[in-house]
């Protein structure tokens, strides 16, 4: 996996500014909903301490959705993801040249302070909604992990990576108002307790049970099934499914109210 990884580095550096547009590169953060816990996939690469945001740059001839659609293919091999763009973060301090130059030094590379990858970079930033079971996490080219972090969990990641996960979930949270979250991120059946799970994890705030199933069966996109969940301690909940023709609308038409 190493020796992939240097090899993969080594092509990057000497040839990665003919194929990729300069200066210029995204981050994903990828949400997923497990076991009540609103997770984070992250990348772990090889001569650095912190976790970093899978991501990825723009080749010369892609569009950058186009781009960001096959970052998130490679790293979670799921064809059909929603996918969101919520910010472009551009500080020209995000990318420090000589941290960079010492990383490599360490990695045994010895780049000429003018390489591509050591000029500035302006991220583009995206959100993607998966459903936690369907995802197989792959480490790219220049990683030797891929894992699920319990967003509540992380406290430091790879340069800005942090303030983008805190602006994705900011927006998140913000949307929540606006627009159905859940048909991503939960399973094709679920209950109402998960679904409020869902939102309280992602608000990080305690929900009212009662006003939150009066708000989202007054919506119109749930289905309540003849089904309920066994297996329980208590008294076996109902199973609901989303309306996706009117989950759809919703998208794009919005909610009233908010949280």
């Amino acid at each position: 996996m190493q020796m992939a990884v240097s090899k993969h580095m080594n092509d990057l550096l000497e040839k990665g500014g003919d194929w990729y547009q300069p200066g210029l590169s995204l981050d994903c953060v990828i949400f997923g909903f497990h076991e009540n816990q609103l997770k984070v996939l992250l990348l772990k690469m090889l001569s650095v301490e912190p976790w970093a945001l899978p991501g990825g740059f723009i080749r010369k001839d892609e569009h950058i959705d186009d781009a960001a659609t096959r970052v998130l293919r490679e790293r979670t091999g799921l064809q059909d993801i929603f996918l969101k763009q919520f910010a472009i973060f551009g500080d020209p301090a995000r990318s420090d040249r000589k941290y960079h130059q010492a990383r490599f030094r360490k990695e045994g590379f010895s780049v000429d302070k003018n390489n591509w990858l050591l000029q500035r970079f302006v991220t583009v930033g995206y959100y993607a909604l998966v459903e936690f079971s369907h995802v197989i996490p792959n480490p790219d080219n220049s990683s030797i992990a891929c894992e699920w972090h319990d967003l509540h969990s992380i406290r430091e990641l790879y340069m800005d990576h942090k303030v983008i996960l805190d602006k994705a979930l900011e927006t998140l949270q913000h949307e929540l108002n606006h627009q159905p979250i859940g048909y991503n991120l939960l399973p094709q059946k679920f209950t109402m307790p998960e679904l409020q799970k869902l939102y309280e994890t992602i608000l990080d705030k305690k929900l009212d049970r009662r006003n939150f199933q009066r708000r989202m069966t007054s919506y119109g996109i749930l289905r309540k099934l003849n089904e309920t969940r066994k297996g329980g301690a208590h008294k076996a909940p109902y199973l609901y499914s989303f309306d996706v023709r009117k989950y759809q609308k919703a998208l794009k038409e919005g909610l009233q109210g908010g949280w």
